[in-house]
């Protein structure tokens, strides 16, 4: 038996949101994204200013090409056969698309990395609701025995794949401060902010499958990270954990504090300097650019606070290496062996198949897609 051995699996296929790639493209890309939630047009139009700064192209979809390819590359120089295919959410290539292509050339058993490391309802649940909803379209379409069948990898936040190019990137960016502020400089991790009311902390942190499991996830990361960088460098940088891109109805609470409203905070209490570490997305996409690059800098350019804005892992040779760790672990256990499950920090591996119940909704969804569907 070689090496690098997929079987049951025949193929992997990526799993994004996708993004505009032109200004033509943008409001019906935020169309598809907001699509059910009756927001007018005029309010795209406002939301879609943050892409038309960029040229109306999210630098999403040109990131997901790279990995597609250091996913190819990483893969035959380690002699797994296992085709790449790659499909979005909310733009071309749509998932349903791909999937569709994926059984014409024969695939049937398929293995998913979604560019998501973490737990939470966008971040899992909804693409697995995402992709029963597309297999239930082909159902329609296929003939018997065509239908392909879709696991998705589990949670890689504590990898060290993932967290090994994220802790160089904050060192990286320590060293681009000014060498006065740098021994005391504040690291600063980033995530996406979600409802309050999913991320209850009272369910059980064990599995990572609760809303609440989303704090403790991004926490044991950010600690892994900066307990590393204090190895590296000898300085303990004090550190914590904020949001960002929050969205929604204002009266609903979400996750804080906010990116901006910390740092008013830090400079406040006289923090030095500050890394801004996104540890809560895999590239380096349009809330990347536009929240953190655009908005938090130039908050801390008003404070007079140096700041400096760390990589995410984007198609670093390490995290491609990491997903083909996650396929072999994977197709390992679907052939009913057990595997070493690699996984830093307190948490440990998370689960390969979500419980009924994982990472709940906000509201309530139709039956019909829901990620407890038989395709999953």
């Amino acid at each position: 038996m070689p090496d690098a051995y997929p079987e049951p699996y025949d193929s992997l296929l990526l799993l994004s949101f996708g993004g505009p790639e032109g200004p033509d493209d943008v409001v019906p890309f935020l169309e598809n994204v907001t699509r059910g939630r009756g927001i007018p047009r005029e309010r795209l139009e406002e939301v879609g200013q943050h892409y038309f700064l960029f040229g109306g192209v999210s630098p999403i979809n040109a990131q997901n090409r790279a990995l597609l390819e250091a996913l190819r590359k990483d893969f035959a120089d380690h002699g797994l056969d296992l085709p790449v295919y790659w499909g979005n959410r909310n733009w071309g290539p749509y998932l349903t698309d791909t999937l569709r292509e994926m059984a014409r050339d024969g695939r049937r058993r398929v293995l998913v990395l979604a560019t998501s490391a973490y737990g939470s309802y966008s971040g899992c649940r909804q693409y697995r609701e995402n992709l029963a909803e597309s297999l239930a379209v082909l159902e329609q379409e296929l003939p018997a025995g065509e239908l392909p069948r879709v696991d998705k990898l589990r949670h890689y936040f504590n990898h060290p794949g993932f967290l090994e190019p994220v802790t160089e990137g904050v060192l990286r960016s320590l060293s681009e401060l000014p060498e006065e502020v740098r021994g005391g400089a504040r690291l600063v991790f980033t995530t996406h902010s979600i409802p309050t009311s999913a991320a209850d902390t009272s369910g059980p942190v064990e599995g990572h499958g609760d809303g609440g499991a989303y704090v403790a996830q991004h926490l044991d990361a950010a600690r892994l990270v900066a307990d590393a960088v204090r190895e590296q460098t000898g300085t303990d940088h004090s550190w914590d954990l904020v949001y960002q891109s929050r969205s929604g109805a204002p009266h609903i609470p979400w996750l804080e504090p906010d990116i901006c409203d910390h740092l008013e905070t830090l400079h406040a209490g006289g923090t030095p300097a500050v890394v801004m570490v996104p540890i809560g997305f895999v590239s380096d996409h349009m809330e990347v650019l536009y929240d953190l690059d655009t908005e938090a800098v130039a908050k801390a350019a008003e404070l007079g606070l140096p700041v400096a804005r760390s990589a995410t892992v984007g198609a670093d040779p390490r995290f491609a290496a990491a997903v083909r760790e996650l396929v072999l672990e994977r197709a390992a256990a679907e052939r009913g062996e057990q595997p070493a499950r690699c996984a830093l920090g307190a948490l440990g591996p998370s689960h390969d198949v979500c419980p009924i119940g994982c990472c709940p909704a906000r509201a309530p969804r139709p039956a019909a897609a829901g990620a407890d569907s038989p395709y999953l």
